[in-house]
């Protein structure tokens, strides 16, 4: 929209005896004449409306379903597996219908978290039914709301007016979702229980929105003006326009870098060169930003104040990421320590954090290594391992002395140290130079600067299943560890449901041991361990096929591919109250998970959770 200053076109009048009819084309390729500012703001209405109140509708949901969780949980603190069998059932026949046809049903068949391949180049995955759902609709009013202009108007030119102002009011609107949802640290994470990997989906479906959206604002406003030159008899009146104009010249601005960024975010340019698509994306983000404010700024536009709050709230969300990273790893004395140990095909990395940390199962957090990548890039990984033990103190030559004679009688403050565990799988880029510098040490161990952002995550409590199935391929292990010791521990503190615990862990060779050996020893030496944990070990790619031998009863291992379905089965005819089951692992792995867990939730109560790092 161009400016009112610039131009000097007022704002349409609001006379009865105002003619649209009788003005010239040229009137409307600035300013808001022929703009329904009236119409505009009931659409920002309505999309916001929309929002809050799928929103709400999750919040309630969660509110039930954390109520009966809390309930199952505190009615079987103490009870035998024979008085949970009220809880393996299913109370109504509606929620599981929903949960098998549109919360875990992927959009077509079984496939969701698989990633889809075209001549070798990774195009990513398909959203899920439920998500396909939320998008379509969303996607659906905001194309109805541009449709929706008045085509019986007299004049051409006050048409494709309209349609401009409405393309680039909405794009306007849908940049704030688009801000929040990218954030990491987004309250409706935390508020609604929904995965950040969810939110990155709508982030980058509404991104995609709101460069279409723009992109006809652009075409309107060019198909105005050329109408108008060629009803004024002129040439290169377009050329003049942009000349020396700040207004439009911002405006495009904005828009070539929301063009790039649709190119570049697509998935198969995404996947070729993360940290350096990373990076690009925010300068591009930035001018997209910044060119649209000044855009709306020189043009006086309604709801420019839309995108300085989006941009306000790109540097909070920036601003409490670095809090966190300074908060948590530096102190005035000290920074934390990283210790990188080279194990097959991946490295365990241990941080002895400066502040002690509340951690929940199933964290995780960014690992960034300035040392390594040329960038602040980080990268996702599930916290493996935690401990908080006691920290020595020093020598009297380093501690301060006491000053007074009441210091002496006082008692010395309690010291605690966090360390926190990674498992990063040797793949290309940082976690490749990674492995390299540490298997290149003569112990295979290497101290290297490095600190992490989080913990994020955690989101779901398994204290209330009576029965919960630990799904893992490869890596995703580390997922799982956590959730593994910390039911093993509320069942002996008596302070959860739970009464049997089925790890299943596939990877290619039995390498991939040693990455988590100290700590299952660790959990095989808890108490009633045998009582209440199974763990089924696949190997697909065993050196020698005598290599694969079942060391007991509870550890069960065998050679060739996992079969969730048949696991599944299995346990669900044997299980103990209500069943959870999770996943963490490769997409085609969790997508046999998914749809093994989905057979079976129309039978008793089943709940099915996945954690992904998609990007």
């Amino acid at each position: 929209m161009a400016s009112n200053a610039e131009h000097g076109a007022p704002r349409p009048p609001a006379e009865s005896n105002y003619t649209i009819c009788s003005m010239a084309p040229s009137n409307f390729t600035h300013g808001l004449m022929g703009v329904n500012l009236q119409m505009d703001d009931v659409t920002t209405y309505s999309l916001w409306l929309s929002i809050i109140t799928v929103c709400m509708i999750v919040v309630v949901s969660r509110l039930v379903q954390g109520g009966v969780s809390k309930l199952r949980h505190l009615f079987n603190l103490r009870s035998d597996p024979i008085q949970q069998a009220y809880w393996a059932r299913n109370g109504t026949v509606i929620w599981p219908w929903l949960k098998k046809n549109l919360i875990y049903a992927p959009l077509i068949r079984k496939r969701h978290n698989r990633n889809i391949t075209l001549a070798r180049l990774d195009m990513g995955t398909v959203p899920s039914r439920f998500h396909t759902t939320l998008l379509t609709l969303y996607i659906l009013s905001n194309v109805i709301y541009c449709c929706f202009i008045n085509y019986k108007s007299c004049n051409k030119a006050a048409i494709l007016a309209e349609l401009r102002g409405r393309t680039g009011h909405l794009a306007f609107v849908n940049m704030m979702p688009l801000m929040i949802f990218a954030g990491r640290n987004n309250v409706l994470i935390s508020l609604l229980r929904v995965s950040f990997d969810t939110f990155n989906i709508f982030h980058r479906w509404i991104s995609r929105l709101v460069v279409v959206e723009s992109l006809a604002h652009t075409f309107a406003w060019m198909a105005g003006k050329n109408y108008a030159d060629k009803m004024m008899g002129q040439r290169d009146g377009m050329a003049r326009a942009l000349s020396g104009n700040s207004f439009l010249s911002w405006g495009l601005v904005s828009i070539i870098a929301m063009v790039i960024i649709l190119i570049q975010a697509s998935s198969a340019i995404r996947h070729m060169a993360y940290e350096t698509f990373l990076h690009l994306h925010q300068i591009l983000a930035f001018f997209a930003f910044f060119g649209a404010a000044i855009h709306g700024h020189k043009g006086d536009l309604p709801l420019t104040n839309y995108v300085y709050v989006t941009i306000a709230l790109w540097f909070l969300e920036r601003f409490i990421r670095w809090s966190k990273i300074i908060y948590r790893n530096f102190s005035l004395s000290s920074s934390t320590r990283v210790t990188v140990e080279a194990l097959p095909e991946a490295c365990r990395v241990t941080y002895e954090l400066q502040r002690p940390w509340r951690l929940r199962p199933g964290c995780h957090v960014y690992a960034h290594f300035p040392t390594l990548t040329w960038s602040l890039s980080s990268h996702p990984f599930s916290i493996a391992w935690y401990d908080t033990r006691p920290t020595p103190y020093k020598t009297l030559e380093d501690e301060k002395l006491p000053s007074t004679t009441q210091d002496l009688g006082l008692p010395l403050p309690s010291r605690t140290t966090t360390s926190i565990t990674l498992i990063m799988s040797k793949k290309s880029g940082m976690t490749a130079k990674l492995h390299a510098k540490a298997l290149a040490s003569p112990s295979g161990i290497i101290n290297i600067p490095g600190y992490i952002e989080g913990p994020y995550g955690g989101l779901e409590s398994l204290h209330s299943y009576g029965t919960v199935l630990l799904f893992a391929g490869g890596v995703g292990i580390t997922h799982q560890l956590s959730h593994v010791r910390d039911l093993l521990q509320t069942y002996n503190d008596s302070t959860s449901a739970v009464r049997k615990i089925v790890l299943i862990w596939s990877v290619r060779t039995q390498d991939a041991f040693d990455w988590v050996h100290p700590w299952m020893t660790e959990i095989f030496q808890m108490p009633h361990r045998r009582q209440v944990l199974k763990v089924l070990l696949f190997v697909t790619k065993p050196r020698h096929a005598g290599d694969v031998v079942s060391r007991s009863t509870q550890v069960q291992m065998y050679g060739g591919r996992c079969k969730p379905g048949k696991i599944v089965e299995e346990e669900f005819e044997k299980r103990v109250g209500a069943m959870a089951v999770t996943v963490c692992g490769p997409g085609a792995f969790a997508d046999e998970v998914r749809m093994a867990a989905r057979e079976r939730v129309g039978e008793g109560l089943v709940d099915f959770v996945e954690e992904s790092f998609s990007w």
